[in-house]
């Protein structure tokens, strides 16, 4: 096997200890040089010394948990070093193979021959922006967490208050509960208290307002609104510290948002995530597989057993495919379109998925290219192939029982009025058999006017010895009914 680095370490990372090899290649030979460190500061710093001192330049571990994160930041202070973050997967142990200096070795080993991927480890102002935008999804998340925690408790006191309001902590809904925490039960004041946009609900909402309003409701009720506020606050705090780290990226935050369904908190999640910079993916479908918005692989004899996406960016798949929801509610543009066409095979979920995974594509080349997104328009499948949309949309006109002229025909040629001529289908083997054929001849009748079939233009009546009124309102014989042997 080819050998790629012929002095390199591998690093077997845990909680408090790190064992550590350093594989050399001297005449054909191979040579190892074992050592454990512990995982504080001045550890690692012996650990720094110890591998600079025997001139070893590439350095690999794995990604366990967060115990990875020390050992990188003090390596990652020297320039000398080559750090590869890898999976655990890629260097698994045999069962009954497995300890601690075996598995530095083989990290090692691995490392010595090329046979390791690393993962994609932005540098460090995206990774405290990255810290930050996290803190922010998860303080939102605490935000829905008490939003719930008050609708439960609502329920409990009678009070049904989100069956009438979609959000029961806005604008009317906030302004109801503080002044039933306050201490007021009347629903007709209650009311009155909501935005001017709902005052064709008001009676439906006096209605949900009668309820039990005990001592113990309105002081769960104060607790849990306090808690509404001081998250609230936080989350303006992370957003004020979050939009410092966005501040020198704010052309690449306009030009995202030109692409239908992106805001501007997404647009700080991708950069975030992924940074202003795409060099470390060769392609857009490198970084798809990355934040796992594309079809895994899982096949065997020939047989496609499971489709389903693997494990990826759960952050920026989270916020993509929310956007995808968002696009997929967008107006006359390319993703609404997309969105519809893979719904109508496939369900909502994977029409998500595959929106996110196309917007995705097109954030990579934004962030490559330094340009930004251009519409194709909602109906860019119709123009794509205009003689199948015809086709597709003149079949529909036929099941409705409408007729189209052939100047709207334009999958055919015009033929003069009253001319028949021959309809698709294989055509029968009666003269080469020389019986007579009793199959009627597959025709339809070209007309110089669109006719449509209303009240005010009834079809015409089905004479006797004819079945079939479409027949008859074409003037053919009826080729619809088998003849009888």
């Amino acid at each position: 096997m080819a050998v790629v680095h012929r002095r390199c370490a591998g690093l077997d990372v845990h909680r408090d200890k790190i064992a550590a090899c350093i594989r050399i290649r001297v005449k054909g030979k191979y040579e190892e040089h074992h050592e454990v460190f512990g995982s504080f500061t001045d550890d690692l710093k012996k650990l720094s010394h110890w591998l600079r001192d025997r001139k070893v330049r590439h350095v690999a571990m794995e990604s366990t948990g967060v115990y990875w994160i020390p050992v990188w930041n003090v390596l990652e202070k020297h320039r000398r070093f080559d750090l590869l973050l890898v999976n655990p997967a890629q260097v698994r142990a045999l069962n009954g193979h497995k300890t601690d200096r075996i598995d530095c070795a083989r990290i090692a080993e691995f490392l010595q021959h090329g046979r390791l991927a690393g993962s994609f480890i932005p540098p460090a102002e995206i990774r405290e922006a990255r810290a930050v935008e996290r803190r922010r999804v998860t303080l939102q998340q605490d935000c829905n967490r008490v939003t719930n925690r008050i609708g439960r408790l609502l329920q409990t006191a009678n009070i049904k208050l989100s069956s009438v309001l979609s959000n029961i902590v806005g604008v009317s809904g906030e302004r109801m509960l503080r002044s039933i925490a306050a201490g007021e039960s009347n629903g007709a004041k209650l009311a009155d208290l909501v935005h001017y946009s709902l005052e064709g609900k008001k009676d439906s909402i006096v209605r949900s307002l009668e309820g039990r309003y005990s001592p113990h409701f309105r002081y769960l009720l104060n607790e849990l609104l306090s808690d509404l506020d001081h998250l609230d606050q936080k989350l303006e705090n992370v957003n004020a510290q979050l939009a410092k780290y966005m501040a020198p990226h704010g052309d690449l935050v306009l030009r995202l948002c030109t692409i239908p369904g992106i805001d501007k908190v997404v647009a700080w999640t991708i950069i975030s995530e992924i940074g202003s910079d795409v060099s470390a993916f060769p392609d857009a479908k490198h970084l798809a597989s990355w934040a796992a918005l594309c079809p895994g692989n899982n096949e065997s004899a020939g047989k496609r057993k499971s489709g389903r996406t693997n494990k990826g960016n759960k952050y920026l798949r989270r916020a993509l495919v929310q956007a995808a929801w968002a696009a997929g509610r967008s107006k006359n543009t390319f993703l609404s379109a997309l969105f519809s066409r893979i719904l109508r095979r496939h369900g909502m979920k994977k029409a998500a998925v595959a929106v996110a995974h196309r917007m995705l594509t097109y954030i990579y080349y934004v962030i490559r290219d330094g340009g930004s997104y251009v519409e194709k328009g909602g109906d860019y499948f119709d123009r794509l192939h205009p003689e199948r949309t015809a086709s597709r949309l003149l079949a529909r006109l036929d099941a409705l029982d409408y007729y189209t002229s052939a100047i709207i025909r334009k999958v055919h040629q015009p033929e003069p009025p009253g001319e028949l001529k021959p309809g698709r289908g294989r055509p029968c083997k009666c003269a080469d058999r020389g019986v007579p054929c009793p199959h009627p001849p597959r025709l339809f009748r070209t007309s110089p006017s669109p006719r449509v079939l209303s009240k005010a233009n009834p079809a015409k009546p089905v004479p006797e010895g004819q079945l079939c009124r479409k027949c008859n309102d074409w003037g053919v014989p009826c080729i619809h009914l088998k003849p009888r042997k």
